[in-house]
């Protein structure tokens, strides 16, 4: 282990103590591991990642004041991985469960890293319970990370009953070199619709590794959308299992990178029931030596008939420079089931561009048009309509 590797490994080991274990033996992915051979971490490895100091609650406020939100019915607020309940309410319907001491990763999430790293440096974060048959509305999550050297690793858990419905927003922002590592568990019982939309807009040095995992029983509906946009090295993982009949579970998101920056966008779908669905559409846009990725895999048990799956991702190439990795997997062990994937990478339509600039539009707008033109497919995706409109304002050109 080299003298830089070791000051990460060993402030991270560290600081875990007894739950060191869960971290593995072999330091930080590299691109050995097939699963981060896109993402390798070498960059986190000479930083000796400490804990993150407590926020003043006036430097918190006036930062959750400056985001432009849309209405809601409930905001919680973290800043360096600590609850500020000053800030933050519920809506009357919904209920705050008891946080456990378990540090153990979900049979879901076993083997994956980021739940690891979650696990083993695990932080208090929002335990959630809507009540069978209630709609609890839009909720906000504001993740606020400022420091240097510093890392956070919030465990949050969402649990749904009988026909519960809830819409999140979640939103992580930030200033500085930090790495944010935070995790959701999600269950949604019968008939239960889970909404979740994640806007990651952390600082450009920043980096993070985060993981939800998704278990949907019986007509039950998880739908995931994240608008990537932050960090310096970004990984979003979706894990989604659908265990009931009629279950349905969504994973899109729209990656914009610029500069050196990574982002990341893995998901797998099982399909462990019949006649389920899922839709996954990733739309990226490159810009001067920015990377994506994308790590789609579609798993169908042989019990799974009638299964739907469908996987879609495609790149807008802004530069000669940028560079997209898409990695789709199909393992399928049924014979009645309709599923495809694609991808596709290309640049702006010059044909198109000569068009708009030929009646008087300007390069730069007419650039935007067109990068607005390709995205404006996945953002309507997002069912709840103030919601669209918040994630127009965040694209290109501020159009909406």
């Amino acid at each position: 282990m080299s003298e830089n590797k070791a000051a990460a490994w060993q402030a991270l080991t560290g600081r875990a103590g007894e739950r060191a274990a869960l971290l593995g033996t072999e330091g930080l992915p590299t691109r050995r591991v097939e699963a981060w051979h896109y993402t390798p971490l070498q960059s986190l490895n000479g930083v000796a990642w400490q804990a993150a100091p407590a926020l003043g609650e006036a430097r918190i406020k006036q930062s959750v004041a400056e985001l432009d939100l849309p209405q809601h019915d409930g905001i919680l607020v973290f800043a360096n991985g600590q609850f500020c309940p000053a800030l933050s309410h519920l809506p009357a319907c919904m209920e705050v469960q008891e946080y456990g001491d378990g540090a153990a990763v979900p049979r879901l999430l076993t083997g994956r890293f980021s739940a690891g790293l979650n696990a083993a440096l695990r932080q208090p974060g929002a335990r959630l319970k809507v009540p069978a048959g209630r709609d609890a509305g839009l909720v906000i999550m504001v993740s606020l990370t400022e420091g240097e050297d510093v890392s956070t690793h919030l465990h949050h858990s969402v649990t749904l009953a009988k026909g519960a419905k809830l819409t999140l927003l979640d939103i992580q922002l930030g200033t500085g070199r930090y790495l944010t590592n935070p995790q959701m568990d999600v269950h949604c019982a019968e008939e239960a619709h889970f909404s979740h939309i994640t806007h990651q807009k952390e600082s450009p040095l920043a980096a993070r590794l985060a993981i939800a995992g998704a278990k949907i029983e019986e007509r039950g509906n998880y739908d995931s959308f994240t608008l990537n946009q932050g960090g310096a090295l970004a990984r979003q993982e979706v894990v989604s299992q659908l265990n009931g009949p009629f279950s349905n579970t969504n994973v899109n998101a729209i990656q914009l990178v610029d500069g050196e920056r990574l982002n990341d966008l893995s998901s797998m779908i099982h399909h462990a029931a019949p006649d389920c669905t899922s839709r996954q559409t990733v739309r990226t846009v490159l810009s001067e030596q920015g990377q994506g990725v994308f790590q789609g895999k579609i798993l169908v048990d042989q019990i799974a008939q009638k299964t739907d799956g469908y996987q879609m991702n495609q790149a807008l190439l802004l530069s000669e420079k940028g560079q997209m990795n898409s990695k789709p997997e199909l393992e399928i062990y049924a014979d009645d089931v309709k599923c495809s994937h694609g991808a596709t990478v290309g640049a702006l339509d010059e044909e198109q561009l000569f068009y708009l600039r030929s009646r008087g539009v300007p390069e730069a707008q007419a650039r935007d048009m067109l990068v607005q033109a390709f995205l404006l497919e996945t953002v309507e995706l997002v069912e709840h309509e103030s919601l669209r409109h918040y994630l127009l304002k965040a694209l290109p050109g501020h159009v909406g």
